[in-house]
């Protein structure tokens, strides 16, 4: 159940338009998936958070395109959103991604989430050695 409505020609806005245009000529596809089709219903909010999407998962950087679809499932994950792990899982999946791989991704997810709880739980206080203003001291 959503909390919006989907427009029911989101592309009779010429911003809409630019922005599906834009999506489909970066991700080489015609698929438009819900999350832009949903946020169409406020055309700046679309552009924005779009242009953010663009700039850091399509714009090449210091990490592989892949490794970004991974962290970004292993937040998803951690913040609990089912819809961003499934969009970001089939991203990654066709990038190339492995099932081995994955179950990888899946094990790191449940240790952090594990030793992130004990750490929390014990308030450890945070080693100097971790601490880059004291280890540049």
């Amino acid at each position: 159940m959503t909390t919006v409505s989907k427009p029911q020609d989101p592309e009779a806005n010429p911003r809409v338009k630019a922005v599906f245009d834009d999506i489909r000529m970066t991700r080489k596809s015609d698929f438009i998936n819900n999350m832009w089709l949903y946020l169409a219903f406020d055309p700046h909010l679309l552009e924005k958070t779009w242009g953010e999407v663009k700039a850091v998962m399509a714009t090449p950087s210091a990490l592989d395109p892949l490794v970004k679809e991974m962290l970004y499932i292993a937040v998803s994950v951690t913040n609990g959103c089912s819809y961003c792990a499934h969009s970001h899982t089939a991203a990654a999946k066709a990038k190339g991604t492995t099932a081995q791989q994955h179950a990888d991704l899946m094990r790191v997810v449940a240790l952090a989430g594990k030793t992130n709880q004990l750490a929390v739980a014990l308030q450890l206080p945070v080693d100097a050695a971790f601490d880059a203003d004291a280890m540049s001291a």
